[in-house]
């Protein structure tokens, strides 16, 4: 049902010119809020990359159309109008400039819209040049920003990889991918936080499905491969921590063919704390969460856990007081994490967050 439901939204949100009436309200307008790391570098045409990143603004009148210029027509979007987050307007982009048409029947007064990167890196980024409203209309004063602040580190599984996708079909397509319902931004909405995601899919922290890890991409303010854009983590400095990595390493670590020698436990486990050191070094204050799950790393027997957990009791007895764990149990099911384990995972993230900062 979810499946026919995106299908419809996508062949909703065709490509149409402006009308001749729209107002264009350009990207550098005060009224839009920003979320995520995201290149200003042209002010005009903010480049979206990681999952989750998001322009979000309130307005008046009936009309929406929203103009993308995207690298490779291979993103998704969600355009999310008035809060109505179930019944989401889906942009399956097209290669280059393009103005989606939203809706000219929302109905007269104020509204809102957000529009949410679903896909991640892998896919390209996006331009953000505005949105065109009715020529009466004006874009009004911006929405709120949350003042709790969470950030991820992850792999597929953070990205929402295949997570729409059917049971009993293949998970890595760019369409099947919906960051908005991942276990992250799940909690996120729960506690009333803004969210960061960092993630790539087939990224470890030691060995990656191609040839960068974690440690060499988490510093990026472009997620589109491995580059030399250099975040400025001055920018914004989250409460919460969480670190969900290790799941492709557990598959790759073995493979001579992938890294050679085959690292031992110990230097696992260095690996993981060197990692979550970086991150430290970074947030002095804030509280890391290090998760696993839910793929097969934490199925019964795994040593994968243990590593983590054992990173955790090394850095904790070093003197770092704002450690904790968090598992996200694997169920057998042998793809990637669907959306009711994405619910569950954020309920298990959900209560290890309130339980560290106390947030309700």
């Amino acid at each position: 049902m979810l499946n026919r439901f995106i299908t419809l939204c996508a062949l909703v949100c065709l490509h149409v010119s402006v009308a001749a009436y729209a107002k264009v309200v350009p990207a550098t307008d005060a009224g839009y809020v920003y979320t995520g790391r995201i290149d200003f570098a042209n002010a005009s045409a903010p480049y979206l990359t990681w999952p989750g990143s998001s322009v979000k603004a309130r307005f008046s009148g009936e009309s929406l159309s929203v103009t993308l210029k995207d690298d490779n027509g291979k993103n998704y979007y969600n355009v999310i109008v008035d809060g109505n987050d179930a019944f989401p307007f889906v942009i399956e982009a097209k290669q280059g400039e393009l103005t989606y048409w939203i809706s000219n029947t929302l109905g007269a007064g104020e509204h809102t819209v957000e529009i949410y990167k679903r896909t991640e890196g892998e896919e390209g980024g996006t331009h953000f040049l505005g949105i065109s409203i009715d020529d009466d209309a004006a874009l009004l004063a911006p929405p709120g920003r949350p003042t709790r602040r969470i950030e991820i580190y992850g792999d597929s599984i953070s990205s929402g990889m295949g997570n729409v996708a059917p049971y009993n079909g293949p998970d890595n397509l760019p369409r099947d991918k919906n960051h908005y319902l991942s276990y992250g931004a799940i909690a996120a909405r729960t506690i009333g936080a803004e969210l960061h995601t960092i993630s790539q899919s087939g990224i470890g922290i030691m060995v990656s499905w191609f040839n960068f890890i974690m440690p060499q991409f988490y510093d990026q303010l472009s997620a589109v491969g491995n580059n030399d854009s250099q975040w400025d983590f001055n920018t914004w400095t989250p409460q919460v921590v969480v670190i969900n990595l290790m799941q492709n390493d557990s598959w790759l670590v073995p493979d001579p063919k992938r890294i050679s020698p085959t690292p031992t436990e110990p230097q696992i486990i260095a690996a993981y704390q060197a990692f979550v050191k970086s991150v430290r070094a970074e947030y002095p204050n804030a509280q890391i969460i290090c998760a696993l799950g839910s793929m097969d790393a934490t199925k019964a027997g795994s040593p994968w856990p243990g590593y983590v957990e054992t990173a955790v009791a090394n850095l904790t007895n070093e003197g770092d007081s704002k450690l904790s764990t968090v598992v996200f149990p694997f169920n057998g099911y042998g793809q990637h994490p669907r959306v009711n384990q994405h619910t569950s995972n954020a309920e298990l993230l959900t209560q290890a967050i309130q339980q560290v900062t106390g947030w309700r």
